[in-house]
């Protein structure tokens, strides 16, 4: 079986625009969430918002993703981008020995009121950080090393760098024309939920190119966002202590 990178994000990361330069390489089977599409809109949707009559598919397991995934790496290296909370039940020593894992994080602030924003109504358990660190640690503990942590606001301030760095921890090459493409891309041929709206300003854009650090005033956000965000806080710290530097930032 070739190689399965496993980039572990959580919602609103930046992880599609860093899915979105993996496709341009052209030497990876690129998969967009394949374990949260089974488990949004599987045939037994475990998602906490779920409701009768919402979207399911016949036939689309977390099993049959597996399955689908391990017959592309049959065939060729296979990159996907997913969350950890989709398949926790699933985390063993065998199952995640058939992967390169790598992860990408995002200051709380930002993915949360990020999310609220799409979705005022979200389940806590749709937000991942606890779940991303659960995995972070697994893999720390079974190969005595931590696995390569991305942040999302390294990539985009230092975006040629960061992603060398990443390519190099998780043994490809790195491919710097793949950080740039046409605008007018369309995202959602690989999106399965709603026709990717979540998406619609990668499909404006022209690449990962250096943007400058943001912040969020987390005093003008609504009150469940703060208290979601004092829970979530500790465990992108965690992840953020080691994730890969190419120069000191504060």
């Amino acid at each position: 079986m070739h190689k399965i990178v496993a980039l572990w994000g959580i919602p609103r990361s930046t992880s599609t625009a860093f899915e979105w330069m993996m496709r341009q390489r052209g030497d990876l089977d690129c998969l967009h969430e394949p374990f949260g599409e089974a488990w949004y809109q599987g045939e037994n949707p475990m998602w906490p918002r779920f409701t009768t009559g919402a979207k399911t598919t016949p036939g689309l397991t977390l099993e049959s993703v597996w399955d689908d995934i391990k017959a592309r790496a049959e065939k060729g290296p296979v990159f996907i981008k997913d969350f950890p909370h989709y398949i926790n039940h699933m985390w063993d020593p065998e199952f995640l020995s058939n992967f390169t894992h790598a992860f990408l994080i995002r200051d709380p602030a930002k993915t949360i009121t990020s999310l609220y924003n799409k979705w005022p109504d979200f389940d806590e358990l749709e937000v991942g950080f606890p779940e991303q660190r659960a995995l972070f640690d697994l893999l720390t503990a079974l190969h005595g090393t931590p696995p390569p942590v991305i942040d999302s606001d390294d990539l985009l301030e230092n975006p040629n760098e960061m992603t060398e760095a990443f390519c190099d921890s998780v043994g490809i090459p790195f491919i710097e024309s793949a950080l740039s493409w046409q605008p007018g891309g369309d995202p959602s041929a690989h999106s399965w939920w709603d026709g990717g709206s979540f998406h619609s300003n990668l499909a404006k854009s022209t690449g990962l190119t250096p943007q400058k650090r943001k912040y969020i005033d987390l005093d003008k956000t609504p009150e469940r966002v703060r208290r979601v965000h004092h829970r979530m806080k500790p465990h992108y710290d965690h992840l953020f202590q080691h994730r890969l530097r190419v120069y000191e930032t504060v």
